[in-house]
């Protein structure tokens, strides 16, 4: 005759098996999100109209953060990064992450004229994610390090990468504060998966020749 199973027994051995699939599932939720990828939103305005952000995050733009294609591969003009705070931003109380486009690599010259961006001495071509009537000057800097950052030509030393957001008329970003060290990248923004009608890729490599 067949041994019969309880239903105190079933409960038994059903409990801890749930139990385990919980713990394994928060741990590789936990894990996903410190190494692989994490979701966030978008805060603030200063990367329009490339993405829409604002304080009320079910308004916001939401994105998906690559943080493990920088093991093996440097950060490349046009990646738009999310970053923790530099000493300089602390400085200024800021605790939460940031957003920006990368402008400058290490070892560019990057100088600010007629309120357009230089790289090694050649104006860097943007049309592709700024609108005509935005304008890269350090108007923008009434606050922070004084003198702005890029009140003046500067080389970036290794591993330091200059940052701007595409909304420049409103930006806080690299020209008013300084560089982003590499250790900060969180990572690559990469995919926005909200608003729907708006879900796809976010260009890793937009035209960037660069024009005398």
């Amino acid at each position: 005759m067949p041994n019969k199973v309880s239903v105190s027994d079933q409960n038994s051995s059903w409990f801890p098996e749930l139990f385990r699939t919980i713990i394994l599932s928060v741990f590789l939720a936990l894990g996903i999100r410190t190494f692989v990828a994490e979701a966030r939103w978008i805060p603030s305005g200063s990367m329009e109209p490339t993405l829409h952000g604002t304080e009320n995050q079910w308004e916001a733009d939401k994105i998906i953060v690559d943080k493990l294609g920088y093991q093996f591969s440097q950060p490349v003009r046009g990646d738009i990064v999310v970053f923790s705070p530099t000493d300089e931003l602390k400085k200024e109380n800021y605790k939460d992450a940031f957003i920006k486009r990368i402008i400058g690599l290490p070892g560019d010259k990057v100088e600010l004229k007629d309120d357009k961006v230089f790289i090694n001495g050649k104006q860097l071509a943007e049309t592709k994610y700024l609108s005509a009537d935005q304008k890269t000057s350090i108007q923008v800097c009434t606050s922070g390090q004084q003198p702005p950052f890029l009140s003046q030509s500067v080389t970036i030393p290794n591993d330091q990468y200059l940052v701007l957001g595409d909304n420049r008329n409103y930006s806080y970003d690299g020209r008013c504060w300084g560089l982003v060290p590499r250790s900060n990248i969180i990572g690559r923004a990469v995919i926005r998966f909200w608003p729907l009608n708006k879900v796809g890729g976010l260009d890793k490599s937009p035209v960037y020749s660069e024009t005398k």
